[in-house]
């Protein structure tokens, strides 16, 4: 049997664990030697590069619709701190580090998270969407990565079309956080817009983009390691030249790997892990 830990022995030790938790995440930001984005822009450059969307409600939650709301209310108070941000060459864009006081003067309110396969209810819930959708922007530009995180499980499957696979980015004030730098000479705005019906996302340059980017997936499988079903698959950049259209490069980003939390068709081939080829 798993040890507990302290603070789930003693939970009323939790708010005081973040809280330093939180105090040694953003010293070490601090001193780490990276210059952090940080000035917004209204004026959008001139040049755009790529644009993604994301729904805001989805019905089938089984909780009252008054926590989607709640959740595009939080979304609102995020955005406003990343709307025009410039991405300057030799910066690192830190989602925690612009959308920590997102909340300083009007409160977030009570949203839907994810935890342990379950949805419950927090104060703050849903502001993860925009991580997950400046994610998908950012593996579509020259921008490195630097720190992202999947998801502790994969507890529903992919909606039907052509959806890639493991592209998610998690985040947890304190713990886990989404960072990109900029090695390039070009600069990049990220400009956020909440509508009626979904989020919209999109980066801008100071420069004519030389390529344009779209993702893909490599090696697709489902590794049977114990009593779970992990899914495990590459996640690969494709370079078209802007001006042929011909695909210049790819590039391998990421292998991502996560336990599935739902029942597989059956007709899904696992392969066992002893038996995986090396």
């Amino acid at each position: 049997m798993a040890r507990k830990r302290i603070t789930q022995l003693f939970p009323w030790l939790l708010p005081l664990r973040k809280r330093q938790r939180r105090l040694f995440f953003y010293a070490a930001m601090r001193w780490d030697g990276r210059r952090y984005a940080a000035c917004q822009q209204g004026q959008p450059l001139p040049h755009f590069l790529c644009e993604e969307h994301s729904a805001l409600y989805n019905p089938g939650t089984g909780f009252d619709m008054v926590y989607q709301r709640n959740k595009v209310f939080n979304l609102g108070l995020a955005v406003a701190t990343l709307q025009g941000l410039l991405i300057r060459p030799g910066e690192t864009f830190s989602f925690w580090q612009r959308v920590r006081h997102a909340d300083r003067e009007t409160p977030y309110k009570e949203g839907l998270v994810v935890v342990n396969g379950q949805l419950q209810t927090i104060v703050g819930g849903g502001v993860c969407q925009i991580s997950n959708l400046l994610f998908h922007l950012f593996l579509r530009t020259p921008l490195t990565l630097v720190e992202r995180h999947c998801h502790g499980a994969k507890d529903f499957p992919d909606p039907p079309g052509d959806v890639l696979t493991g592209v998610d980015a998690t985040v947890s004030e304190g713990w886990l956080d989404l960072k990109v730098t900029n090695e390039t000479p070009v600069t990049y705005q990220l400009q956020l817009d909440v509508g009626q019906e979904q989020i919209t996302g999109r980066i801008l340059a100071d420069a004519p983009p030389a390529y344009r980017y779209q993702l893909a997936n490599r090696g697709l499988a489902y590794i049977r390691r114990g009593d779970t079903v992990w899914e495990e698959v590459d996640v690969l950049q494709q370079a078209y030249s802007t001006a042929s259209g011909q695909l210049a490069c790819t590039r391998f980003l990421y292998h991502n790997a996560c336990p599935v939390g739902y029942t597989l068709p059956p007709e899904t081939p696992i392969i066992d892990e002893k038996e995986r080829p090396s």
